[in-house]
């Protein structure tokens, strides 16, 4: 397996790279955080001029054709910024439509989105579910002219910008049983939709979403219908090679922001980083790093494995890793910084909030050691 990138995505890691220079700027998103906005429209479209938001889509749907590891690309970027845009559920959404969708709902959702004018998420998480990914209340229930969204969803991200959302619903079957899944379609006006926004921690922000006998037509079912589990997987593994390359990217961030501290504070007359004890501290920060990027470049090339077995496992394996090697940055970055690390003010602490909300989303490590448990009991 080749870890090194190819002339074109270095070319494409340069350009996210000036991008994020030029637009990012950590006082301006604190701002858009303050304001409300929750993001800036504008940069979307920038996003969507450049190419970013169809990157992993087939180009007979209107994309690029890039692989994971292109998107893992930008994952990076956007990591080092913070960025605040719902980049990733966007992604997520116009990836099962691009593998589930028909003709007409490609066209009716894939082509505004290369435009810039749709945002998306995927509503697939449940109170009562922890991390299972077939542990769902939601019913679908089918009837001849059409068919009744009833249930809820939890902590669907991005959602609070979503205008389509793609939902996690169940069929038919008992509450935990993995057949019987299916994908629906579901338009944010939509009467019998109840909605509340909030913000994370990570000031991303989700919503909690109560469908009270919602009528959807039968062009909504997106994929065959009580099948979806697969794809709900293939989902969350996507997920998780996007996170973590944003991880790299906020660890990479960390690194560079600590280093820069510890040269220019000065104590007792002498820089903080004269001090050895440190410097190997900031050594060690800086082999996490490298493992992070090596880990998250490894998690996407493995979304091109043909085994969905080989792929839940190394992908899982990916968020292990990516959950130590992050936590062991962002700690010590704040440390090292001091009391300072965790004010409002720093970048430092918010970058602290974003890694540990990524250790807890799409499944934290305690549940990816019994996933891989799993895996090694099939194969």
């Amino acid at each position: 397996m080749d870890l090194n990138y190819s002339e074109e995505q270095q070319m494409l890691r340069e350009s996210v790279e000036r991008f994020v220079r030029q637009h990012y700027a950590f006082p301006d998103r604190q701002k858009r955080l303050a304001d409300g906005r929750g993001f800036s429209r504008e940069l979307w479209q920038q996003m969507a001029e450049l190419g970013w938001l169809t990157i992993s889509l087939p180009e007979e749907d209107g994309g690029i054709g890039g692989s994971v590891a292109d998107t893992a690309i930008v994952m990076e970027g956007l990591g080092q910024a913070l960025a605040l845009e719902p980049y990733l559920p966007t992604v997520l959404a116009s990836v099962l439509i691009a593998r589930l969708g028909t003709d007409e709902q490609k066209a009716r959702y894939l082509g505004p989105l290369a435009e810039g004018q749709l945002q998306m998420a995927v509503a697939f998480t449940e109170p009562q579910a922890r991390y299972q990914l077939d542990d769902c209340a939601t019913r679908l229930e089918v009837r001849d002219d059409g068919m009744v969204l009833e249930g809820g969803k939890s902590l669907v991200l991005g959602g609070q910008h979503a205008d389509m959302t793609v939902v996690v619903a169940r069929s038919s079957g008992d509450r935990k049983s993995p057949d019987g899944l299916s994908l629906v379609l579901v338009d944010r006006e939509l009467p019998g939709i109840e909605r509340r926004d909030y913000q994370t921690n990570d000031g991303l922000g989700a919503v909690d979403m109560h469908f009270s006998s919602v009528r959807l037509p039968a062009s909504a079912l997106l994929g065959p219908r009580g099948e979806a589990l697969p794809e709900i997987e293939y989902m969350l593994d996507l997920a998780i090679a996007c996170v973590a390359s944003e991880a790299a990217g906020a660890v990479s961030a960390l690194c560079q922001a600590t280093l820069e501290y510890l040269r220019n504070r000065t104590q007792f007359g002498r820089p903080l980083g004269a001090n050895q004890a440190l410097q190997h501290r900031m050594v060690d920060m800086f082999i996490a790093q490298e493992e992070t990027r090596s880990i998250a470049l490894y998690g996407a090339m493995m979304m091109e494995e043909p085994d969905p077995v080989a792929r839940k496992r190394a992908l899982s394996l990916t968020k292990v890793e990516i959950a130590r090697t992050a936590r062991h940055v962002a700690q010590e970055a704040v440390q090292l910084h001091g009391a300072m690390g965790v004010t409002e003010e720093l970048s430092v602490g918010h970058y602290f909030k974003r890694l540990t909300a990524i250790n807890a989303t799409f499944g934290d490590s305690d549940w990816h050691l019994h996933r891989i448990a799993q895996c090694d009991h099939q194969q």
